[in-house]
């Protein structure tokens, strides 16, 4: 078990550093440099080519729409696109990377010198400094049987499959990130974060983090200040939840410190996260570049995106994130806090989705923000996965908009709809939910409560007209919260003139 640093003591005694090589699988047709599927899933070893399984003779070829995202992705991150770059061969040995090496970038990236400025949840503002975004193909996929949690460590063997073998990759490497303090892991949780909704919003990938679409290598390290120099870094591998990102580069700062302060030194070298406790473990010994025998891909020609094309990429992009959230935060009249929290619990779509379906601001708001979000936390989900729709909300919200459920009812109506009872119009109908706007019946149940209440009555007619809440709550619950209360106060005041 790793010795660790209380992290308020690590980050008052140390400098962390943090720096992120974030992952992105493109949603192309086909793979980067051959035309098998690119698709999840499948039956093992049937999405692929001579090309995908690295045989003798078979030659790439560059899948122009996995350049094209790859250049949409650098304008997106205010990066400057080459006039020229090339594809070079990494040459390193795993059994899931079939050729022994796997084609890249490596001196002469597609993009380069960008940034990304970060929202972060009390309102500052961090811009994460990156150095490029280049392409580059995915490896296989290795399946270790026998071992702890599908781990190598005690595996009895290994299954390979190579359908993910050549699907096309644009890894964003950043440049050390300095003065993050001890906002560190909510910083490097936020550029994933941004990142994955810019992928979305550019329509480049799926991104979904939970099928490996987006993943990241975590950087961390620590130096004595400011003005030190770098510490050693290590490296966590294939992190692929924003929770991990947190918990990897705090567990990091912490681990490193406690080896600091004893008067050891860190090992430079990669590790794994563990899910399950926020830990990481020791993998291997980092390699540094120039280990992986870089050299020009000899079967492709250099790339020279024109100007002409690189300027009608960039007048294509969509509304990005960033700006996207300013306009929603104007139009619905948000409060800066309101907006981080729809940030935060990633509900900005889904919101956005209910209001274009019929509902209002406020209202698809407070479904998706309240009662939807506690039966996703209770239930371990995320509000993607709960089982209601943007449109099911939708139509929750107007049913209330018109009258025909109050609050309470709503709520109750909410209730069965994500117990799987139908849509919300089905749920009233099968629960009786809707509200009582007979004049008839609501007349005669004020009656009731008027003649059970004379003494109320009588400060009504004195003038003391608050007094009518009494009568009001004595209808709603002889109706059971299904009158319509505004038309029951009114009803209350007319009687006692």
């Amino acid at each position: 078990m790793d010795e660790l640093m209380d992290y308020d003591e690590a980050v008052a005694r140390f400098d962390p550093v943090i720096g992120l090589e974030v992952h992105v699988e493109l949603g192309t047709a086909t793979k980067m440099f051959d035309g098998a599927p690119n698709a999840f899933g499948g039956e093992p070893n049937t999405y692929v080519t001579p090309v995908s399984l690295g045989l003798p003779g078979s030659l790439p070829v560059v899948n122009k729409k996995g350049v094209e995202y790859a250049i949409k992705i650098g304008l997106a991150l205010n990066c400057s696109i080459a006039e020229s770059c090339r594809f070079a061969r990494k040459n390193y040995f795993y059994p899931d990377l079939v050729k022994a090496f796997q084609i890249s970038q490596s001196d002469e990236p597609i993009a380069y010198e960008g940034f990304l400025d970060l929202d972060l949840s009390d309102g500052s503002t961090y811009r994460f400094p990156i150095e490029r975004a280049h392409m580059e193909e995915d490896a296989g996929k290795n399946t270790h049987i026998g071992g702890d949690a599908g781990r190598i460590q005690g595996a009895k063997y290994s299954l390979v499959d190579y359908n993910r073998a050549g699907v096309p990759l644009v890894e964003i490497v950043s440049h050390p990130a300095t003065g993050v303090g001890a906002k560190a892991p909510e910083i490097a949780a936020t550029y994933v974060r941004t990142l994955r909704d810019i992928f979305r919003a550019l329509g480049v990938s799926e991104a979904r983090m939970e099928r490996g679409n987006v993943r990241a290598d975590v950087n961390v390290s620590l130096r004595e200040s400011l003005d030190a120099p770098m510490g050693t870094r290590t490296e966590t591998k294939n992190v692929n939840s924003f929770r991990g990102i947190e918990n990897a580069v705090r567990y990091e700062i912490q681990r490193q410190a406690a080896i600091l302060a004893s008067g050891k030194k860190v090992v430079q070298e990669t590790r794994h996260y563990h899910e399950e406790d926020g830990t990481t473990s020791a993998g291997r010994v980092k390699s540094d570049s120039e280990d992986y025998r870089y050299f020009p891909e000899p079967d492709l020609v250099p790339l020279a995106p024109s100007r002409e094309w690189v300027e009608e990429l960039r007048a294509s992009l969509p509304e990005l994130p960033a700006a996207h959230r300013k306009r929603i935060k104007e139009e619905w009249g948000l409060s800066a806090e309101e907006l981080r929290d729809l940030i935060n619990a990633d509900a900005i779509d889904l919101v956005e989705a209910t209001v274009a379906a019929g509902a209002t601001p406020q209202g698809a708001r407070k479904w998706w923000m309240g009662d939807i979000s506690r039966f996703a936390k209770d239930n371990a989900q995320a509000l993607e996965e709960v089982p209601v729709s943007p449109s099911d909300v939708a139509e929750l919200d107007l049913l209330v908009q018109k009258g025909s459920l109050n609050d309470k009812l709503a709520r109750q109506a909410l209730e069965g709809m994500l117990a799987g009872e139908g849509s919300a119009a089905e749920v009233v109908a099968a629960r009786g939910l809707e509200v009582v706007s007979d004049d008839g019946a609501l007349v005669a149940a004020v009656d009731e409560a008027l003649a059970a209440n004379p003494d109320v009555v009588e400060k009504i007619r004195s003038g003391k007209v608050k007094a009518a809440g009494a009568i009001v709550g004595a209808v709603m619950k002889a109706t059971h919260g299904k009158a319509d209360a505004a038309r029951v106060r009114e009803i209350v005041m007319e009687r006692c003139q």
